[in-house]
Formats: C-alpha cells, structure tokens, sequence
C-alpha cells in the first residue's frame, strides 16, 4: 500500500522499518523538526528522520499543521493511509481524512486504560500487571479512536519502564504489520473503545520525579521502575557534607522498617510501610552503577535520612 510514517523517536523505527521490509510503498515520512542538542548546540534530527533518510524517503517536518500549505502538501501525496507512531504532533482533521483508509495509531495501553502522553510509565506506576499495544483508528479526541487491533503484554514485579518500552516497540511494529496486511484486504474491522475504565497518562513532571519515602514499599518501588531509565525517581542523601543527588534505577522490596526515608542498611531504605532496597543507582555527575559499588565510593550510609 501508499503509506505515510508519522513518528519521532527510537519507539517509532521498528514500525517504520516493518513497513518497509514488507513491502508497502512509504511516500514520506512526517517528524518533529530538528533540535538544538548538546554542547555545541547542533541541530539533532530525530531518530525516524535518520531511518528515513537511510531508507530513500522523503522526510517532512512542519512545526504544525495550522499553514494550509502544509495540509494541503500532504494530501497531496496520495496515500492510502497514514501510519502515526508517538509523532507528537496534533492532526487536524484535513490530515485525518486525508487518506483514503484513514489513519493508523500505534499505542502502548490496554485501552481505554492510559490514553495519553505516558502510558508506559503511568502504567507501572499504578502497579498494573497488564497492558498492551494497540492498533488505533485516529479520531479527533485524545486516543479515543476505535481499536482493530490488541496485543496484550504482562507486566513482572520488577520490570522498568525502560524494559516495557523495548518490549512494546518490538511487539507494535509486528502488530502494525500484520494491520496493514488486514487492511489492505479489508479484513482489518474496528470496534469502539467502552465508556467506561477510561484513565490518562499525564506527562511525566519534574516535580513527580522526587520519591516519597511515606509511601509504602509497593508504591516507591513502582515509582521506581516506571521513571527508569528516565527521568529517573530521585532522592537526596548527605554524602561528602552536602546534599547529594540519586537516582534510584532498580530496586526490590525488602524486610525492614523504621522511620520512613531512614537508611536502614547497605541501600535499604524505610518506607512508610515497609522497606525497598536499591539495588542499581546513579550519583549525580556519575554513570549508573550496581550497589555495591555505589556503597564502596559513599561509604557506610546506615541512619542518614533519604528525601
């Protein structure tokens, strides 16, 4: 089929490559605009412009759709339908319609659970065992289209945001395959996502980021998991004389209690119900790093208050 690719970060070139490698016709691809990046300042295409452009195709990045000139150049390209995949971008209803099969999302939520910005990390923060990728009808509303295709994917005790995405970008591109193939056979049939267990995965905030040691065990543990490798659950310890930055990248929930945010021993921590041990940190200024060897730099740590 005449596709057009609508995504910006690493999550969206497995699905960008499936479509390729399968044959279908990408007439161009859709990113976000080039960054300012680094130290020096350079401007930094995004990873679906590279692909893209290793690929042969054209690549367009308007800042938004509101120039008519830009709505009208892409329907223009005649495709059949558009394949959109974290682009980042809202899409007018004259893109939405502007292929004759529609627009394709790829989503990383069981939904209607977790439509929205951050379904991943929201999803483990909340402690759930389950999500999915989905294969979405784009409508005008925030991820409010009808479903035609799910994959569901379970969510271990342990598992980081960072290891849920990899496993979600591997499983989307093959689900969004085999949509295509559905679709270009008119197989690919969309059922209305229920009205009811609706929920949103706000944006990640800075603020959030902090963890709250008065929460329990369960809770800062998932906290945890669902902010690594990034942005990362942070906490402040006294280390050299000064308040000192770490991130928290894994721990496991551990015996031990005390007041919440003591340091009970090694790098475990009281909660207000419970105790987790961090098991990998980062100090500020520092690479990530095993326990152990954080411990061995910090030195014993037992009684000083973690916030």
């Amino acid at each position: 089929m005449k596709v057009v690719f609508m995504g910006t970060p690493d999550f969206a070139v497995p699905t960008l490559t499936e479509i390729v490698m399968r044959g279908h016709e990408v007439v161009a691809c859709y990113t976000r605009a080039p960054k300012p990046a680094g130290r020096g300042q350079a401007e930094r295409r995004s990873p679906v412009h590279e692909a893209a452009e290793e690929f042969g195709i054209p690549v367009f990045t308007p800042r938004n759709f509101r120039d008519p000139a830009d709505r009208t150049t892409f329907s223009a390209l005649g495709a059949e339908v558009a394949v959109v995949v974290a682009y980042g971008l809202i899409l007018p209803p004259e893109v939405l319609e502007a292929p004759d099969k529609g627009c394709l999302n790829l989503h990383g939520s069981l939904l209607p659970r977790w439509r929205g910005a951050a379904p991943i990390q929201r999803a483990i923060m909340a402690g759930d065992t389950r999500t999915a990728v989905s294969i979405m009808q784009m409508d005008e509303g925030l991820d409010t289209g009808a479903v035609g295709l799910v994959e569901e994917i379970p969510i271990g005790p342990d598992m980081t945001a960072g290891e849920l995405h990899d496993e979600m970008m591997r499983r989307g591109a093959d689900l969004m395959g085999r949509a295509l193939a559905a679709l270009e056979r008119d197989a690919l049939h969309f059922t209305p996502q229920p009205e009811e267990g609706v929920t949103y995965a706000e944006k990640i905030e800075k603020a959030e980021s902090r963890i709250d040691f008065s929460k329990s065990a369960e809770a800062v543990h998932n906290h945890i998991r669902g902010l690594s490798p990034f942005p990362g659950a942070w906490f402040e310890v006294e280390l050299g004389g000064r308040p000192t930055r770490i991130k928290a990248l894994r721990s496991i929930r551990a015996q031990g209690e005390g007041e919440s945010g003591t340091i009970l021993d090694g790098l475990t921590i009281a909660c207000g119900e419970g105790a987790v041990r961090l098991t990998h940190v980062q100090r500020e200024g520092k690479g990530a790093m095993d326990a152990a060897t954080f411990l061995r730099g910090a030195g014993d740590l037992a009684g000083r208050r973690a916030g």
